[in-house]
C-alpha cells in the first residue's frame, strides 16, 4: 500500500505534476518575498505560474498600481533566479476573512525614546494626546 500510495504521488498521471506546481509557487512566493518590496509584498501574494506568467494577488488597488509599474524589475529579478518568467500580471483580490492574517511587524522603541516619551507624557495635561502616549507606552516592546 505505501508503495502504491509513493507512486501516486510521484506519478505524472497522478498528484505528481501538482506537487510539483506546488513546490514551484513556494519557491517563486519565496523569491517574491526577496525581490519585492516589504511594504508590497505583504499586501500580496503569489497565486499562480501559468505558461511564463507569474500572477500576484493585491489586497487593494494602490499596491495592485505599484507591482503593475515594477512588473518589468520584478520580471528580470525571477527571471535571474532561475524562474522561467516572462510577464507579471497583477490583479486585486482582497484576502477573504478565513485567510490567515499575517501577525504585525513590531518594532521595539529604543530605551531612550521610551524615556523621552514618558518625560513628555509627564509634561501633558490630561487630554486625547496623553492618553494616547500613555496607551503606546504601555504597548510597546523595549528594547533592552
Amino acid at each position: 500500500m505505501p508503495d502504491r500510495l509513493q507512486h501516486y504521488l510521484q506519478a505524472s498521471d497522478g498528484a505528481g505534476k501538482v506537487l510539483e506546481h506546488a513546490g514551484r509557487l513556494i519557491r517563486i512566493a519565496g523569491l517574491y518575498a526577496e525581490i519585492a518590496p516589504r511594504h508590497l509584498s505583504g499586501a500580496s501574494q503569489v497565486a499562480n505560474l501559468k505558461s511564463g506568467v507569474v500572477v500576484i494577488h493585491a489586497d487593494n488597488g494602490a499596491v495592485a498600481t505599484k507591482l503593475r509599474q515594477m512588473a518589468p524589475t520584478l520580471v528580470e529579478e525571477l527571471r535571474k533566479r532561475g524562474i522561467e518568467c516572462h510577464a507579471l500580471r497583477v490583479k486585486v483580490q482582497a484576502r477573504t476573512a478565513f485567510a490567515v492574517p499575517r501577525p504585525p511587524l513590531l518594532k521595539p522603541l529604543s530605551a531612550r525614546a521610551g524615556e523621552d516619551l514618558s518625560t513628555l507624557c509627564e509634561t501633558l495635561p490630561a487630554s486625547p494626546l496623553r492618553q494616547a502616549l500613555e496607551t503606546l507606552l504601555a504597548r510597546a516592546a523595549r528594547e533592552e
